[in-house]
């Protein structure tokens, strides 16, 4: 499946779930590795998890206000290709880890997103989520996407109560790089449906084909 916007699958816990994203066509796999996530993997699962995963499908370790060593331990155990951080790390602590990264941005709190992004320059594009600060998203939660400013556009991973039922809607408002999503495509908490990531994929193809000119 060839689609014009990039597409992240977050939150997975098996192996079985990730290779049937692969074969949808996903672009990228998360895992969270926050202690309270009802996703939460552990190192071992998660070196299960990337094994499986083939060349050219990037994979994200999702942290919240991790102490450094931590992150440290779990990306010397697990080659993680991108680190995203949806707490209040600084930019420094970002960019502390050889690693490229995302810096989430908790839409929730009604920040000017302009600002917010500046301050992190380095980072290798924004992820806009409905959560708050101090939650890591995968809420099902939206926020209005016309909060979103135009020039962002191509830094912006979009997430935030993403699904089949409103992807298309999301791409053709905000025009962003990529989408995110997590409780969207699960029948639980990191079980993923696969009727639904089926779904999702298919709209996102819609949303491709209907912005091609002609």
């Amino acid at each position: 499946m060839k689609h014009g916007v990039r597409v992240k699958f977050c939150g997975f816990t098996n192996v079985e779930d990730v290779r049937a994203a692969v074969a949808l066509g996903v672009d990228a796999i998360g895992l969270v590795f926050v202690p309270a996530s009802k996703r939460r993997v552990g190192i071992g699962r998660a070196q299960d998890i990337v094994a499986a995963v083939p060349p050219f499908v990037t994979t994200v370790g999702l942290f919240l206000d991790a102490p450094a060593d931590e992150v440290a331990r779990v990306l010397a155990a697990v080659p993680l290709d991108l680190l995203q951080f949806h707490g209040s790390e600084p930019p420094e602590q970002c960019a502390a880890f050889g690693r490229p990264y995302l810096k989430a941005l908790a839409m929730g709190d009604g920040i000017d997103a302009v600002a917010a992004a500046s301050r992190y320059a380095g980072a290798r594009g924004i992820l806009l989520d409905a959560h708050r600060s101090g939650e890591q998203g995968g809420s099902g939660l939206r926020f209005d996407w016309s909060r979103i400013p135009p020039e962002l556009a191509p830094r912006i991973v979009l997430a935030g109560g993403l699904a089949a039922d409103n992807v298309a809607a999301a791409i053709a408002a905000v025009h962003p790089y990529a989408v995110d999503v997590a409780s969207g495509i699960e029948s639980a908490p990191g079980q993923k449906c696969p009727a639904r990531m089926q779904a999702f994929m298919n709209e996102v193809e819609r949303a491709a084909r209907e912005s091609r000119p002609g």
